[in-house]
């Protein structure tokens, strides 16, 4: 029997970013009656509003300002990034439908699978709080670095749309790319009270410790930073690098070596631009990086543990 209106019982507001690769491999229209579906089999009546990066910010800061439904963004991890300053200040829980390559966050929060199975834990979901990162003036909600990782993230981002046809083609090119043209970079890097200059192929700062070897964080608000330095190694370490990420073994790597901290200070000793970067998006930099926390600073649905009530 079908779902009339009068039955629904939530009403969610999804803010997607058009330009999200699930939306262009699917089609607007198609991707639009997909995730209604899916909403109305959860009984929720959703409005979907597809929009450009570039209005993202004004189009889910309506949503969050409107009382008679829940907000909801949709895109990877980039999209997240760049519109934390309106998570911040939306005083009440936003929904996150994570849609891009990695979805760091979006694995955090429970929220994997298809996407019918992703709008079910969301609309079954329970609000949590969580420590955002901060480096100078720039936010990033997971992972923000420079080096290999930084390299590995704008490739990425070139062979989707060179290869928007196949994740794993673009993945092996990218990684491919960036295991020849990484240059090691010489750091001081000071966490807490350790201070040690190290020359090293990536340095990664993670906002939280991801637990086991699987990019996945139990807690979304401990108060930490760990920063992970995979020492220079030349091409057959960054082959390695690459290999142990694909296959989830990158903690036992044996040039990789971890600190936690609260705070945390990354200078490159030559004094160059380099890239850096924030949840998969990358900018050119100089100068001293500072990282600080934003203690429980962001207010989102996660979905309920299997078995809570």
């Amino acid at each position: 029997m079908a779902r009339t209106i009068s039955s629904f019982t939530m009403r969610h507001t999804v803010i997607a970013n058009a330009r999200a690769g699930t939306v262009l491999e699917a089609g607007a229209d198609a991707f639009r009656k997909r995730l209604e579906a899916a909403f109305a089999a959860c009984g929720s009546q959703a409005e979907i509003r597809l929009v450009p990066p570039r209005d993202l910010d004004d189009a889910l800061s309506l949503a969050i300002e409107a009382d008679d439904a829940v907000p909801v963004i949709a895109g990877g991890d980039g999209t997240i990034n760049r519109v934390l300053p309106v998570l911040i200040q939306a005083g009440k829980p936003v929904g996150i439908l994570p849609m891009g390559t990695v979805n760091v966050l979006g694995r955090d929060l429970g929220l994997y699978g298809t996407l019918e199975e992703q709008v079910k834990a969301l609309c079954g979901g329970a609000p949590v709080e969580m420590d955002v990162g901060r480096v100078n003036d720039r936010m990033f909600h997971s992972i923000s670095g420079m080096g290999f990782f930084s390299l590995m993230a704008r490739e990425r981002e070139q062979a989707r749309r060179r290869f928007p046809f196949s994740r794993a083609v673009a993945f092996a090119f990218a990684a491919t790319r960036s295991i020849l043209f990484t240059r090691p970079i010489a750091v001081d890097l000071l966490v807490g009270n350790e201070h040690v200059m190290v020359q090293a192929d990536a340095v990664l700062v993670t906002v939280n410790q991801f637990d086991g070897p699987d990019w996945r964080r139990g807690a979304l608000d401990g108060g930490l930073f760990e920063v992970h330095v995979l020492n220079a190694g030349g091409l057959y370490s960054r082959a390695k690098a690459a290999l142990s990420i694909a296959s989830g073994s990158w903690r036992t790597a044996k040039n990789l070596v971890s600190f936690t901290g609260s705070a945390v200070t990354l200078t490159r000793r030559d004094k160059r631009r380099g890239h850096v970067t924030f949840d998969g998006e990358v900018e050119r930099r100089s100068g001293t990086q500072s990282y600080s926390l934003l203690p429980r600073a962001l207010k989102v649905i996660a979905a309920r543990p299997a078995g809570a009530e």
